[in-house]
C-alpha cells in the first residue's frame, strides 16, 4: 500500500477511482473486476443459499485515509448509505494527523455450548464433567484434525450452572482456537460430537449443542488520538466527550451511538464475506455493562494537551478461510484490497473503521448537527429518483439544499425549471 490518502477521490469517476485503488493497493485493475455488477453469478449464489432466485447488489465504496499500526489501508465497504463511507474516511482523516489508529487483539477463541437438562445433582455434575476434561478435549479435537494441525483446537473446558425460571441447567463450554476461520462450523461440530458423552458424565440429557455468538474471548481493540485543532478547538472536543458521556449513561442515546459504530463495522464485515449478524449480535451483547445496563461500546476522553482520545473494543469473530470469504469472488477482491494477511489483522482493521465512523459522527453532532450532511445526500437520492440526468443532479441538489426542500414534488418542479432554462 502506497497511501490511503487520495485527495479528490470522491470527485473521480468510478473507473478513475478503481484505477487509483488498484495503484495504491498494488493490484491490477482486473483484480477488482469481481466487484462489477454481475461479477457474482447465479450459479455461485445457488451454492451459498437456499431457494435462490437471483442476486441482490449493493454499492461497494472505499474508505480512504486510514492508517492502522503505521500502515496505510484502503477499506472496502458494502452499504447503501453514502454517508457511511464518507464518515469513515473523514474520521480516519481526523485521526491521521497524530498517527492514525493503533490496534490489538486477543487470540481467535470461539466457544460452543452443550446444555444439559434433568440433572439431579448439577453442582456435582459440573465437577464430574471438569474431571473428564482431557477425554472431552481429545474427543472434540478429533473432529477437526486439520485445525489442530495448523495450531488450533480446544484450549479449555468451562462448565457453568445456570438457573432459569425454576430450572437448573448444566452448561459446558468448549473454548476453541479457530485460527483464521470464523469458526462456527468447527465449534458446532465439536459440540455435537461431545454432547452425548457430556450428558452421560453429567447424568442428564443434552438439548442445545451450538456456538455462542457472545464472542467475548475474541476481542479486537482500536484507539486513536485526534488533534484538538484538527477537530475544531477545545469546545468541540469537550462537546464530543459530552456526547459520549450521555451514550455511556443513557441506553436511548447508546443505541444510536453504537448503531453508528456498526454502520462502519457491518459494511466491512459484509464486503469481506463475513457474518454480519454474528458480529452485530456479539457487539451489542458486549455493550451490556456488568450492572446490566446497555451502554456505549466506545470511550472518549481528553488527554493533557486537550486532544481527543477515542477507544473501542469489540468481539470480532471474522475469518479469512471458509464461508463466503472463500467462495465469493467479490469478497476475495475486497480482502485483497485491504492487504490483510490474517483474521486477527482483519478484525483489528474492522474495529478501527468502526472507531473512525464513531469519531466522525460525534464530530458532526458536536458541530453543525447530523442533518446538514444527511440531507445533502438525501437530496441526491431524491434528484436521481425524479429522473435527473448526470449533468442535472448537481444543480438540482444545490437548489434543494439551499431551499431546505427535500421533497419529491419540489424536486420535480426545480428539475423542470433547470430543463426549461436550457
Amino acid at each position: 500500500m502506497t497511501s490511503s490518502r487520495i485527495p479528490g477521490f470522491r470527485d473521480l469517476t468510478v473507473e478513475q477511482r478503481r484505477q487509483a485503488v488498484a495503484e495504491q493497493a498494488g493490484l491490477a485493475v482486473a483484480d477488482l473486476a469481481a466487484l462489477d455488477p454481475g461479477g457474482f453469478s447465479l450459479e455461485d449464489a445457488a451454492t451459498m443459499s437456499e431457494n435462490v432466485v437471483g442476486a441482490f447488489s449493493l454499492p461497494v465504496g472505499v474508505a480512504a485515509n486510514l492508517v492502522v499500526n503505521g500502515r496505510d489501508v484502503l477499506v472496502p465497504m458494502v452499504t447503501e448509505e453514502a454517508s457511511v463511507v464518507a464518515a469513515a474516511s473523514n474520521g480516519a482523516r481526523m485521526a491521521r494527523a497524530l498517527g492514525g489508529f493503533r490496534t490489538s487483539s486477543t487470540g481467535p477463541l470461539m466457544q460452543a455450548q452443550v446444555q444439559l437438562v434433568d440433572v439431579v445433582d448439577p453442582l456435582a455434575a459440573r465437577l464430574r464433567i471438569l474431571e473428564a476434561r482431557d477425554e472431552l478435549v481429545a474427543l472434540a479435537d478429533a473432529q477437526d484434525p486439520r485445525l489442530v494441525e495448523v495450531g488450533g483446537g480446544v484450549r479449555d473446558l468451562v462448565v457453568r450452572v445456570v438457573d432459569a425460571d425454576g430450572e437448573r441447567y448444566v452448561v459446558a463450554h468448549l473454548v476453541v482456537d479457530v485460527r483464521d476461520a470464523m469458526g462456527a462450523n468447527a465449534v458446532n461440530t465439536m459440540a455435537e460430537a461431545v454432547a452425548d458423552r457430556v450428558a452421560e458424565i453429567g447424568g442428564g440429557r443434552a438439548v442445545l449443542r451450538i456456538l455462542t455468538n457472545k464472542a467475548d474471548l475474541r476481542l479486537a481493540r482500536a484507539r486513536a488520538v485526534c488533534d484538538v485543532q484538527t477537530l475544531g478547538g477545545r469546545r468541540v472536543v469537550e462537546d464530543m466527550v459530552h456526547a459520549y458521556k450521555l451514550a455511556a449513561a443513557d441506553p436511548y442515546r447508546a443505541a444510536t451511538h453504537n448503531k453508528g459504530i456498526m454502520n462502519g463495522v457491518s459494511a466491512v464485515v459484509l464486503a469481506t464475506g463475513n457474518d454480519t449478524r454474528a458480529v452485530e449480535a456479539g457487539a451489542h451483547s458486549h455493550a451490556i455493562s456488568p450492572e446490566g445496563r446497555y451502554t456505549s461500546l466506545s470511550t472518549f476522553e481528553k488527554d493533557a494537551d486537550d486532544n481527543l482520545v477515542a477507544t473501542l473494543e469489540l468481539p470480532m469473530p471474522v475469518g479469512l478461510v471458509g464461508g463466503a470469504t472463500a467462495t465469493h469472488a467479490g469478497a476475495r477482491a475486497a480482502v485483497a484490497m485491504t492487504g490483510v494477511r490474517s483474521a486477527a489483522e482483519l478484525a483489528e482493521l474492522i474495529t478501527a473503521v468502526g472507531l473512525a465512523q464513531n469519531i466522525a459522527a460525534l464530530r458532526v453532532l458536536a458541530g453543525e448537527g447530523v442533518q446538514r450532511g444527511h440531507m445533502s445526500l438525501h437530496a441526491k437520492n431524491i434528484a436521481v429518483a425524479v429522473g435527473a440526468g448526470p449533468d442535472e443532479v448537481g444543480p438540482l441538489v444545490e437548489r434543494l439544499v439551499a431551499e431546505k426542500a427535500f421533497r419529491h414534488d419540489r424536486a420535480e418542479q426545480v428539475l423542470a425549471q433547470i430543463r426549461g432554462a436550457r
